[in-house]
């Protein structure tokens, strides 16, 4: 089974013997999980981040803490999802809250420094534009995740990571990134290419999920795919408000 750059949803995921603990893995069809099931679950989570990120950005900069508080929590949130394996929505829903708060922060900031107080939709449109072609260019075939891309995209997610961390450690130390923050054309090439990396992780989604469901894995799990995707798609956001930020920055 192939993965690539999410964690949430690891090759372990839809593995029954890392739920031994539990006893809701039962074969009726009633209770095994479905592409509609995680759709919903999905749709709920978006709802509930991009509430909280237009409450954010209404009370920005006031709500710059609140920003800060999204960053941690969110964090704090995921690794317990994935090392606990948790499908607990409650934990999740707090996530998707966090979330919120982090991306309706950055929002603002992107926002204020361009002076283009729509951008924030403009993101989330041209988002969910790319969900919507890559669900049917996997639909349709035209897409194949195997061993090569498993590979090409998982090591382009982790140097991305190690270059942000790397960043984010500059902040103290006095220095930045060039590619991460200029409006260059560099820059801007750079922000290109982390969205691809980023829409190739929501088709490992897709295909994983769609395995997961093959594979009869209880319902429960809908919740901690539906958590999967969304960490897929506010990474794809994050990354298209970084870029239009560079684009309008540099007109």
């Amino acid at each position: 089974m192939y993965r690539a750059g999410n964690p949430a949803l690891s090759d372990s995921t839809f593995d029954k013997n890392a739920y031994k603990d539990t006893n809701w893995w039962e074969t009726e069809s009633s209770n095994q999980m479905t592409i509609e099931g995680v759709s919903e679950k999905t749709a709920i989570l978006l709802i509930v981040t991009a509430t909280s990120a237009i409450a954010t950005a209404m009370m920005m900069p006031e709500a710059t803490l609140l920003m800060i508080i999204g960053f941690i929590g969110s964090i704090i949130c995921s690794i317990i999802v994935v090392f606990q394996k948790s499908v607990n929505p409650i934990l999740i829903f707090t996530y998707a809250v966090f979330e919120g708060f982090l991306l309706g922060g950055f929002t603002w900031i992107i926002e204020n420094q361009t002076g283009i107080t729509g951008l924030g939709l403009l993101a989330a449109l041209l988002t969910f534009l790319i969900l919507g072609v890559m669900i049917t260019i996997y639909r349709l075939g035209l897409i194949h995740w195997d061993k090569n891309m498993q590979i090409a995209v998982s090591s382009a997610v982790f140097a991305i990571m190690l270059l942000y961390i790397f960043s984010f450690l500059g902040v103290f130390i006095g220095f930045e990134v060039p590619i991460i923050h200029d409006s260059t054309p560099i820059g801007i090439l750079f922000s290109v290419f982390v969205v691809g990396i980023a829409t190739l992780t929501l088709v490992a989604d897709f295909d994983f999920i769609e395995r997961g469901v093959l594979r009869g894995a209880p319902k429960q799990l809908e919740w901690r795919a539906a958590f999967g995707l969304l960490v897929s798609l506010a990474w794809l956001y994050f990354e298209i408000v970084r870029l239009l930020g560079k684009v309008f920055l540099r007109d």
